[in-house]
């Protein structure tokens, strides 16, 4: 029997580590062809080998997200080798570093939503009219929670993650004709290199830690794995009437 998203071919940035990593994997378990880009090269491509040894099929790209010729050779090298693109998981981002907004530079700010916000619509205004050509395909944005509510400290990642929500919808409703989805992913906090190196700078990790769960009322953080089910979800012909839509998995933490 196949997998879930058998014969699909998916394009996942942000490969190297945390969800893009968790990502790539669950959809290649599932049948998929996968493509992995990165900027960290050893790790990217220590990754698609655990796919490869696993018995998957997948490769690695070097890539930055900001580089909008680079991301024209991305998508054609992946339908090059692979044949089509089916699925493009925008997973690449970077966090805050819980900089009040008085001390923020232009510079810092440029950079999260540049990243963020700018590798998004990037990815989408590359990948879709492949998309389009050839009959239909699933995009997943990795918004949020911090897209939908507002955290002291983290004023360019909540503005970056707010517009990739709202970036999908208004693209969703685009793209709705050409059978091309565009839906987002809002994760709670999630056990990744990204939220663990926020807590190891703050001034005590373990206070910020336990606050941090505190905030979640299923009382712990989530895992990889919890955020790539969901994607593996829209990435399937299972939530094939979704387009335009806000996928929470936060532990509660938005539910207060």
């Amino acid at each position: 029997m196949g997998g879930r998203v058998q014969g699909k071919v998916a394009l996942v940035t942000g490969g190297a580590s945390g969800l893009g990593a968790e990502s790539a994997r669950r959809l290649a378990r599932e049948g998929a062809k996968v493509m992995l880009t990165d900027l960290a090269a050893e790790a990217g491509q220590g990754v698609t080998d655990e796919i490869l040894a696993e018995g998957g099929v997948a490769a690695f790209l070097s890539q930055d997200v900001v580089d909008e010729a680079r991301w024209a050779e991305v998508v054609a090298e992946t339908v090059a080798r692979f044949g089509r693109l089916d699925v493009l998981v925008n997973s690449a981002g970077v966090g805050s570093g819980g900089q009040p907004i008085l001390e923020a530079t232009f510079e810092g700010w440029r950079r999260i939503v540049g990243i963020n916000l700018d590798g998004t619509f990037l990815g989408v205004r590359h990948a879709a009219p492949v998309m389009a050509a050839q009959g239909g395909g699933s995009i997943i944005n990795l918004s949020s929670i911090l897209g939908k509510v507002g955290l002291p400290g983290a004023a360019a990642y909540c503005a970056s993650k707010g517009g990739v929500a709202l970036l999908t919808k208004a693209v969703a409703l685009e793209l709705a004709p050409a059978g091309v989805r565009v839906n987002s992913v809002h994760p709670g906090f999630i056990e990744t290199p990204m939220v663990i190196n926020v807590m190891r700078e703050s001034e005590n990790e373990n206070e910020m830690r336990d606050m941090i769960i505190s905030r979640h009322a299923m009382g712990r953080l989530g895992v990889p794995r919890e955020i790539a089910d969901a994607i593996v979800f829209l990435a399937s012909d299972e939530s094939s009437f979704m387009t335009g839509s806000e996928l929470v998995v936060d532990g509660g933490y938005t539910a207060a």
